[in-house]
């Protein structure tokens, strides 16, 4: 199945020259929602995580039904303030300024297998922040996995290079 047919262009958005990958057309549609988490299933199943780690919010969308289908447990990665418990807490720099994730502190023990999912990959600054999470808590980082990846952002390049990266759909 062709993924990027069912990924909408959408010129100028959200300001003017950024041409948007939105992903809603390709959630709409059943066999290619199906299709990106089986995909997703199979490249990532040789790296055997225990925990998949997803992103606010769309990382929720992925990691959910990977974690079910890979038999692992699902972490949320969350804005600030939005977790109950004691947490970790990374940086990250936006456009203008900076942003933070978090996790609980005891969302995954040290030793653990960790797979970071995420809807796209663009300047790697969220899923580098994601990485720094996992490795404070002492967990394995085995991998990352995405559905897009904007090559022209470069964002491999802030992730730890000995870290094996997977995409399914790139632009």
């Amino acid at each position: 199945m062709d993924l990027k047919s069912l990924i909408r262009d959408i010129p100028d958005f959200p300001k003017p020259g950024i041409l948007f990958r939105d992903i809603t057309t390709l959630l709409q549609n059943a066999e290619g929602l199906r299709e990106v988490v089986d995909r997703m299933a199979e490249t990532c199943h040789p790296y055997n995580p225990e925990a998949i780690v997803g992103m606010e919010s769309r990382g929720f969308i992925f990691g959910v039904p990977l974690a079910y289908k890979l038999g692992a447990g699902f972490v949320p990665a969350r804005k600030p303030g939005k977790l109950p418990s004691a947490v970790y807490s990374a940086e990250y720099d936006l456009e203008y300024g900076t942003d933070r994730l978090e996790i609980h502190q005891d969302a995954i023990a040290p030793g653990k297998r960790v797979l970071i999912v995420d809807d796209l990959i663009a300047t790697g600054g969220t899923a580098r922040a994601t990485a720094d999470l996992v490795k404070q808590t002492g967990a394995e980082l085995v991998a990352f996995c995405f559905v897009v990846e904007l090559l022209g952002l470069n964002g491999r390049e802030k992730l730890p290079p000995d870290v094996p990266v997977i995409t399914l759909v790139q632009y």
